[in-house]
């Protein structure tokens, strides 16, 4: 059976009748979530990190990836015994940044990512996107998914603490008016798992961003799908009605 929280949901969606939500709210990550960024952000860490004496190998900064850029460089900087001052800090995200900008001339979206939040749209399903990039990184690749301009993005830099922590996710709910028990946390590492576990939301994962399917339902994932399209085609296992062409169901 789905778990409580998805049942509640769809109670709640229910009893508002025809004019209400065919599901859930979605609350979506960013990169190797809805956009093919994950490697970018990789080689722009890589080219950040050794700028002051941090060298790893990519797949060591791969499985970072989707933290906050302070716990990230944290994390790192004690796998390797090396202690970074707080302007080693700065300076490796500021560096960060800057290489990010220059790659994302490469990013796309992940296949499926355009159609899939139009079909939520057209659902009148709400749907966000919460980020643990600053806005600088993020406005890098939202112009490739033609975000509306009320389809609210919530990036680090409006929280006190990003993923793991469940803030991004609180305020995405919070900013679409619902609640964070009856939201679908969508994302592709066990960092966004982890933070809709804490904020009490469903989690659904993706294959698109590296993890794989066992590390994400370890984190929590109630269902792990390969790519955008693929959630698309089974929004129904997730509690989004009307989801096909001629669906009985209002």
């Amino acid at each position: 059976m789905p778990p409580r929280r998805l049942e509640r949901a769809s109670r709640r969606n229910g009893a508002r009748g025809r004019r209400g939500p065919a599901g859930p709210a979605f609350l979506f990550d960013l990169d190797g979530t809805l956009v093919d960024s994950v490697y970018e952000h990789v080689l722009a860490w890589r080219q950040a990190l050794e700028a002051v004496d941090i060298r790893l190998s990519v797949w060591r900064i791969h499985r970072k990836i989707g933290m906050s850029g302070g716990l990230f460089v944290n994390a790192l900087s004690r796998e390797t015994g090396r202690r970074l001052t707080e302007d080693e800090v700065a300076r490796a995200q500021r560096l960060h940044r800057e290489a990010f900008i220059r790659l994302a001339t490469e990013v796309r979206p992940l296949p499926g990512a355009l159609e899939l939040t139009a079909a939520l749209s057209q659902l009148g399903v709400p749907w966000a996107i919460a980020t643990s990039g600053r806005l600088a990184t993020a406005e890098a690749t939202l112009k490739v998914l033609e975000i509306r301009p009320d389809i609210p993005v919530i990036t680090r830099d409006q929280v006190a603490h990003a993923k793991p922590d469940p803030d991004l996710f609180l305020v995405a709910a919070s900013r679409l008016g619902v609640e964070i028990d009856s939201s679908i946390v969508v994302g592709d590492s066990v960092w966004d798992m982890l933070a809709a576990r804490r904020a009490g939301a469903l989690g659904v994962g993706l294959l698109s961003g590296g993890y794989g399917e066992e590390e994400l339902e370890r984190a929590g994932a109630y269902r792990v799908y390969e790519d955008p399209a693929d959630l698309h085609r089974h929004l129904d296992e997730v509690g989004v009605r009307a989801a096909f062409p001629g669906s009985l169901e209002s």
